[in-house]
């Protein structure tokens, strides 16, 4: 068995509690969906946000997928002139047999242009 990361990133339309927090849940239902993933096979979670959101912590949205034991911690992505706005990223280390190539990253709405390389739909 080996810890392996998976990516994702979404992005929202406005800085609001529900936006974020409704983003976050669906990416995090993607991740967990296309890896088959179960909350205690999660070894811990990243999020991220560009500086423009400041409406809520991605984590809380983890949280009310019932990851309640899960590691969760939220920060802030640097503010990179021209990166993508509005985006929330996360970085999920995974307790899993399953190989690097095997693992499916997921990319929604414009965050999809951050890895065209890996979104997948």
């Amino acid at each position: 068995m080996h810890i392996r990361g998976i990516r994702g990133a979404t992005t929202v339309e406005e800085n609001s509690e529900p936006a974020v927090l409704d983003a976050t849940r669906e990416l995090l239902r993607r991740l967990a969906q296309d890896n088959n993933i179960e909350p205690d096979e999660i070894a811990a979670i990243l999020f991220t946000c560009t500086p423009d959101l400041t409406a809520a912590f991605p984590a809380e949205a983890a949280r009310q997928l019932q990851w309640t034991h899960v590691p969760l911690m939220s920060a802030m992505e640097i503010g990179v002139p021209d990166s993508v706005l509005m985006c929330i990223r996360v970085l999920i280390l995974w307790n899993t047999a399953r190989s690097q190539e095997e693992i499916v990253h997921v990319y929604l709405r414009r965050a999809a242009s951050l890895r065209p390389d890996l979104s997948r739909r």
